[in-house]
């Protein structure tokens, strides 16, 4: 990935999420394995012979830190993974790595009110952009640390100085099975327009059963677990598809109390509308998901509305993956990639162990396990792995051809997904229609930004 990726991205580091990730899948569950008792487990290349010292140790003058550090996870797809970066961990440098991670269902943001509340905080944990202001004061300044200088994405906020790690590059659009759009004659490239996902979409649904398929796409509006995705990823549509990843242009009306673009908001729901109408029924408004991405892999859905999280390894599937774009505007070719959220380290926490740990993560052996294991893509300048993950190829096809938008969704007024991921479930479950979601979607919005 090197530099050409990193370049392309969006500028500044303002972009974040917590995508599926930090607020994903699966039903709620909590791991808390320490370095030491999975080690047995990694797999044998997160075993092998440690590196010379001068490559294991971490930069930071907090090397020698020997206190555990605790890091909240909030991608449970990746947990594995991370127990096997713990181990590594402390094979190279001694220092011990709990991973405690959050499954499932489970909100991370309210997850950490609650262990804030128990003062029961981890060292490491994730943000997004538009929360660093609920931490105002809480997060450690990591401003000079060597892993600084080998990446343009960390996170700056104007009082607190840098108080984000980067730990991947995701993306999200409509990820779709190539395999089964090639058997229906379906050229994804062609897939700019609506009157082309139109006819697209007939063209798949008539031949259902001849594919094997359950539906044209695995959406879910279901808001009280998949609420986080349809409030936060497909209302990034909205916001950003078809602009320049520097174009703030509807963030900026949404941030100015509210304001919405009635007639994009029109288009956004006409698209919105057709991918109801194409969906299984099932799923749409009662799935999970687990539901949702497994239908997915199964090739039981065409489509999925997430991103390269939902399927990280080549083993996950038997078919190529791709994205196409939400075109529900003519010409629109984009897709939204960038630092989709951050770790950070809590100021009352064990910050010289955080940084220790950062520093040694920006290193060679914790990128190899983060992008060819864990299938993420990296955010520093300097890491010589391509990710494995199955969607990384179209994903940086868009990148190195500039047809990528920000993640300016994670810039809104913090929850305001909680809301109109409601909006989203009534037009799904019919009782709304694309003007009466347009409609109301304008007064939600509105009355949230003037709480």
């Amino acid at each position: 990935m090197k530099k050409k990726l990193m370049s392309v991205l969006l500028a500044g580091t303002m972009v974040a999420s917590l995508a599926a990730c930090g607020e994903s899948a699966a039903e709620t569950t909590t791991s808390d394995n320490t370095a030491a008792e999975t080690q047995a487990e990694a797999p044998a290349e997160t075993q092998a012979e440690a590196p010379a010292a001068d490559a294991a140790a971490p930069a930071s003058d907090a090397a020698a830190s020997q206190e555990p550090v605790r890091l909240l996870n909030g991608k449970p797809e990746i947990d594995a993974q991370l127990q096997d970066l713990a181990a590594k961990y402390q094979e190279e440098t001694g220092n011990v790595l709990t991973v405690e991670t959050i499954g499932g269902d489970t909100n991370a943001s309210d997850e950490l009110k609650k262990m804030y509340q128990a003062d029961n905080m981890p060292d490491i944990f994730v943000i997004e952009a538009n929360q660093a202001a609920t931490w105002d004061g809480m997060l450690a300044d990591l401003a000079g640390e060597d892993w600084t200088n080998k990446t343009g994405f960390e996170l700056v906020n104007d009082t607190m100085g840098t108080i984000g790690f980067p730990y991947t590059v995701e993306a999200t659009a409509l990820g779709y099975n190539a395999d089964i759009l090639a058997a229906a004659g379906v050229d994804p490239s062609t897939l700019t327009s609506p009157a082309a996902w139109q006819a697209a979409c007939e063209t798949l649904d008539s031949k259902k059963d001849e594919l094997g398929i359950t539906a044209v796409f695995g959406w879910c509006a279901e808001p009280a677990n998949l609420g986080w995705s349809s409030g936060t990823h497909v209302f990034a549509q909205y916001l950003d598809a078809g602009l320049k990843a520097d174009d703030t242009t509807y963030i900026d009306m949404l941030n100015d109390g509210g304001k919405i673009d009635e007639a994009r908001m029109k288009s956004f729901a006409e698209f919105v509308g057709m991918m109801n109408k194409y969906s299984d029924p099932a799923l749409l408004v009662d799935g999970t998901y687990d539901n949702q991405v497994a239908g997915f892999k199964e090739g039981k859905y065409v489509f999925i509305t997430q991103g390269n999280w939902c399927v990280t390894s080549p083993d996950d599937v038997s078919f190529e993956c791709g994205f196409a774009p939400y075109a529900f505007e003519d010409g629109i070719n984009t897709i939204i990639a960038g630092p989709p959220s951050y770790w950070v380290a809590y100021s009352d926490g064990n910050v010289d162990g955080a940084k220790a740990f950062f520093n040694w993560c920006a290193g060679d052996s914790a990128q190899k396990i983060l992008v060819e294991d864990a299938g993420l893509v990296s955010p520093f300048d300097d890491c010589q792995y391509e990710a494995v993950n199955p969607f990384y190829k179209s994903m940086n096809s868009y990148i190195t051809a500039g047809n990528y938008s920000g993640w300016h969704t994670m810039l809104k007024k913090d929850g305001l997904q909680n809301v109109t991921c409601q909006v989203f479930a009534d037009y799904a479950k019919g009782s709304l229609d694309a003007d009466s979601f347009t409609s109301t979607m304008a007064q939600v919005i509105a009355g949230y930004y003037a709480q």
